[in-house]
């Protein structure tokens, strides 16, 4: 079986530091907001190109406690539109709503799956104030595009960048230093991912970093002094000692997955399946791989039969979601049309040359 993520074999190079970690920390005793997590904060913001970093539980709080700050800066209002692609995870749409501001669905790019600037423009209005950039599947949205939006008509950019730490635009600037903010994910299966649930948020805003760190600790910068009704949504020593350990490497890991990526893009052919846009660059670090099928049910189960796990990223969109009623009968045709037809393709930076070579082969022999 070709797994879709083998998460043993990828921190199975990690194994000694991470027991090395374990028993310092452990002899320690320090366990939480201590040295490890400074240390990772500190170099995880300088390899986004970031001022400041501050750990969270989740990359789901973290854009809660992004938009919080922001409510409490005064920047933003209960109430408050907030632009977001509608074929994002849920969590982009929760981290709206749990923040009492107004989500507003826009169809992507149908090349990227991102953002599309022009719709961006089109659903405008008086109380939009920020846009919330999700870069889908390790892809960068358009940033240049969203960025010139959001100076023209004074809105603040935050980047999801749950599924994008190393992506990197033209001009060399990293994920989580493409707008105001940004969120950031760990869960074990991202590219840099933790041992259990983590998160990050970057930014350059001195007053929104202090914020939010005060927030992210039961609202406190001083122990047992509340200024904030905040949250406790703190990075744990441990795995932010997990992270350090892999974050060096993360770059190689990329290049590895672009590798993936680029022999499946220049050797799958078959007119049934749609491969994804792909110029090249360090703008996607192919978090998934993603393809479109028309009788996606037929193709997940004839890879499964043939020993390829592969998964849906994601199977329903946000505005069809039994969570959501109020909006079921919302319609976004191209959104609706993607999460039919998506399909994950085997992707890691531990694939081996015969499995890659055996998913092509597998997809073209698809009839």
């Amino acid at each position: 079986m070709i797994k879709f993520l083998d998460l043993q074999k990828i921190n199975a190079p990690y194994q000694t530091a991470f027991q090395q970690k374990l028993q310092s920390i452990s002899e320690k005793g320090w366990y939480i907001m201590g040295d490890e997590v400074k240390s990772f904060e500190r170099h995880f913001a300088d390899y986004c190109g970031a001022k400041h970093c501050i750990g969270v539980g989740n990359g789901l709080d973290a854009l809660v406690l992004i938009f919080r700050g922001y409510i409490e800066l005064g920047k933003l209002q209960k109430g408050d539109e907030v632009i977001v692609p509608a074929n994002t995870y849920i969590a982009s749409i929760l981290a709206i709503l749990q923040a009492d501001l107004v989500p507003v669905l826009v169809e992507p790019d149908t090349d990227t799956y991102n953002l599309d600037p022009d719709l961006v423009i089109a659903n405008l209005t008086p109380k939009t104030k920020a846009i919330l950039a999700v870069h889908l599947y390790g892809q960068l949205a358009d940033m240049a595009a969203l960025n010139r939006i959001a100076h023209q008509h004074g809105l603040l950019v935050i980047e999801d960048a749950a599924q994008a730490q190393g992506a990197t635009n033209t001009e060399g600037f990293k994920a989580g230093n493409l707008g105001n903010a940004a969120g950031f994910s760990f869960y074990p299966g991202k590219n840099l991912g933790a041992l259990g649930d983590a998160g990050a948020v970057t930014t350059n805003d001195p007053e929104l970093a202090a914020i939010i760190y005060s927030l992210h600790n039961y609202g406190s910068a001083q122990k047992y002094y509340n200024d904030h009704l905040g949250y406790n949504s703190r990075l744990d020593e441990l795995q932010a000692a997990f992270l350090e350990v892999k974050l060096p490497n993360l770059d190689a890991e990329n290049a590895q997955r672009r590798m993936v990526a680029n022999q499946y893009l220049s050797r799958i052919s078959n007119p049934k399946i749609v491969l994804p846009v792909y110029n090249g660059g360090l703008h996607h670090i192919f978090h998934v791989f993603v393809i479109r099928t028309e009788n996606r049910e037929a193709l997940q189960h004839y890879l499964l039969e043939n020993g390829i796990q592969t998964l849906i990223h994601y199977p329903v969109p946000p505005h069809k979601q039994k969570a959501l009623p109020h909006w079921n009968d919302w319609s976004f045709p191209l959104t609706e049309k993607i999460h039919r037809e998506i399909l994950s393709l085997p992707m890691s930076p531990v694939m081996e040359q015969q499995e890659i070579d055996f998913v092509i082969q597998t997809l073209n022999a698809y009839v």
